[in-house]
């Protein structure tokens, strides 16, 4: 039974539901029956690791906070479970053909992401996906298995061709896709010059197109991809040059995160008809590739929202194979090999940013304890009533009454005929008020449309250290929501509801959307945090599904810069099950200080020449101007977020 409402003490369960973990963790987060949240990394297959358990040694390692943690053995559960799920589809569906993923190297360009993705795909040939000359020398050099593709999308200019063959020369399965006509011409011609026969593939400008953020990636108006006139312009010219062999690969894109699997299969089954039709013209095309789109369910819908999914994996790998083979068998040509190039899919799930709220700022709980006296302000005393009055008196009608006699303090502040205090006190009674009013009316069926946006106007906010701009950019930027829950205290309940505020001075630094099984929440309930001394006992909130364009996407603002890393693997000889293989150090202030021109040693330079002149004019004493410029250059190696 779900307590949420006050039926009963609260559970674990409770927490489970109100956070939808079960339904958004894919079976690899879960919370113990301790209230802290486990990761899974194989599933049921493996054994599960507290989240809490890797902060205590993420401390003991003097590592501040924010921190991601990689579970990369989630990495290479998701590429095998992509290869597996597709392989089923192929024998289920009776499918001649075979499946040959890539990840496309844009979604997570991190080398020790990519490394254990092309480690757990090499028994698949398991390949990459490049868009850039960067991404390019890097997948030439990491990809050295000659049998998984190399597949080169985006534009190109000469030296990312010629790169390209050099990877053809070194028998690599490197595949240029052309976008735009011109490239096509380019690629023959540089091919030429360089002795090699190139491997070519084929962007189309589908009709179809996915719904949602990402919509414009496809359809008549996308950036990439050649219409159907410009395709038959493309296969002359390959018939005038005598390469139609070269024409290995057929491809298309829809949009990232495709939300309704039926935009997909209404994709699949045009491209197919192309590539059935091209086979039938003597082009011997290899390979259809249906680009990436595999999305990721973020809020536990399951339904077609931008945020979520109304498919399962295998549900993606039956509706694609099954296109293909339907259409190919209507026109009686042979079964193409399947390349697909699920970044996101794969990606997504295996990193945690972990945050730590240092302080709340509410509109109860947070104001003076005012004494209030016999001689208070007319519009105090009147508060006071209807505070008072709060037991037996109609609800609305107190906020009505209390928001009158507030409305009517500001008005008299600002002719100058109300006192300071006297308006603090009216503020301060007025929240309470209203916090009595809000209290009422949850968990009763009906509750006004004003008293929902008064509870929102209540909600705390909860101070968070780290930067939206570097961690949470597809947030800030498209709106994209990720799963956000405490990591600890989850057989509590928690009964505050607050936004998130970051550490920038920029008010878009905040989150102020977060994942609703229905709908979207305008805040998160959290727990009160608890006081220790002059501050708050820790507490941590996990930010999920992190893996895909959040580490490479941050930016710079205020300089704060790359968090702190922890990778984890599992490993049962361990006495915990885990263990931390690697630790990657984030940006220093001097880094960050870098990124933007500064140099060190003028920057220390600068500090010693100021120090010198405070010591001349009397204003330092020569030992604390040297501790202060000691302080200085000790700082520039500081991490960039803050210390508590």
């Amino acid at each position: 039974m779900n307590k949420k409402n006050g039926n009963g003490p609260w559970t674990v369960e409770d927490s489970k539901s109100l956070y939808n973990v079960e339904r958004w963790g894919a079976d690899y987060f879960d919370i113990n029956e301790s209230g802290r949240v486990i990761v899974r990394p194989l599933q049921a297959a493996g054994a599960s690791v507290e989240i809490m358990s890797v902060l205590e040694e993420v401390r003991s390692r003097k590592l501040k906070f924010p921190v991601l943690i990689r579970f990369q053995d989630i990495l290479r559960h998701r590429v095998v479970a992509i290869n597996q799920a597709f392989n089923s589809s192929i024998t289920k569906h009776k499918f001649k053909g075979r499946y040959r993923g890539v990840f496309p190297i844009k979604v997570n360009q991190l080398r020790e992401v990519v490394e254990e993705i092309l480690d757990a795909g090499q028994p698949f040939d398991f390949g990459l996906e490049v868009g850039s000359k960067p991404e390019l020398y890097a997948g030439l050099a990491m990809q050295p298995n000659p049998d998984s593709l190399i597949i080169c999308n985006g534009y190109k200019d000469a030296d990312f061709i010629r790169v390209a063959l050099m990877g053809v020369k070194l028998g690599k399965q490197v595949i240029l896709v052309v976008e735009k006509l011109e490239e096509l011409r380019h690629i023959i011609q540089i091919s030429r010059t360089e002795g090699v026969v190139p491997q070519i593939g084929i962007r189309l400008r589908l009709l179809s197109k996915s719904a949602g953020k990402w919509a414009d990636s496809g359809g008549e108006d996308a950036k990439f991809g050649l219409n159907t006139a410009e395709l038959v312009a493309a296969m002359d010219l390959l018939r005038a040059e005598g390469l139609e062999q070269s024409f290995k690969l057929l491809h298309f894109h829809i949009g990232s995160q495709v939300p309704d699997i039926l935009t997909v299969t209404k994709a699949v089954q045009e491209a197919t008809r192309f590539y059935t039709k091209l086979r039938k013209m003597g082009f011997p095309v290899d390979y259809l590739d249906v680009g990436g789109g595999l999305g990721v369910d973020y809020d536990g819908s399951r339904a077609a929202f931008e945020s979520s999914t109304n498919y399962s994996l295998q549900e993606y790998t039956d509706g694609v194979v099954r296109s293909i083979r339907d259409v190919c068998e209507a026109e009686r040509v042979e079964h193409p090999t399947i390349v697909s190039e699920s970044g996101r899919a794969i990606v997504a799930h295996h990193s945690v940013l972990v945050v730590e709220v240092f302080g709340a700022i509410g509109k109860v709980g947070t104001t003076p304890d005012f004494q209030f006296g016999e001689n208070e302000h007319a519009l105090v005393q009147e508060l006071l009533e209807i505070k008072a009055g709060l037991v037996k008196g109609n609800k609305l009608a107190a906020f009505h009454n209390a928001f009158s006699r507030k409305q009517s303090a500001h008005d008299m502040f600002t002719l100058g005929v109300l006192e300071l205090v006297d308006k603090a006190k009216i503020e301060s009674l007025f929240w309470q008020i209203c916090d009595e009013v809000v209290h009422y009316y949850k968990g009763r069926k009906h509750m006004p449309e004003e008293i929902r946006n008064l509870e929102d106007s209540l909600g705390d906010q909860y101070v968070c250290n780290f930067s939206v701009f570097q961690s949470l950019l597809d947030h800030w930027a498209l709106g994209q929501l990720f799963p956000i829950m405490p990591l600890d205290r989850l057989a509590e309940k928690p009964t505050r509801e607050a936004t998130l505020v970051d550490i920038t001075c920029d008010s878009d630094g905040e989150v102020r959307q977060f994942i609703d099984l229905e709908d979207v929440r305008d805040s998160l309930p959290l727990h009160p945090l608890k006081r220790n001394g002059d501050g708050y006992e820790p507490y941590y909130l996990g930010f999920f599904l992190m893996g895909a364009y959040q580490d490479i996407m941050g930016d710079l603002h205020n300089l704060f810069g790359r968090v702190n890393e922890v990778h984890v693997f599992l490993d049962p000889d361990e006495p915990a099950g885990y263990y931390i293989e690697e630790v990657i150090e984030g940006n220093t202030i001097i880094h960050s200080l870098t990124s933007v021109q500064y140099d060190e040693y003028e920057l220390k330079r600068q500090m010693k020449a100021q120090m010198d002149a405070a010591i001349k004019s009397d204003r330092l004493k020569p030992s604390e101007a040297m501790r202060l410029l000691d302080d200085y250059e000790k700082g520039l190696r500081d991490y960039t977020y803050l210390s508590f």
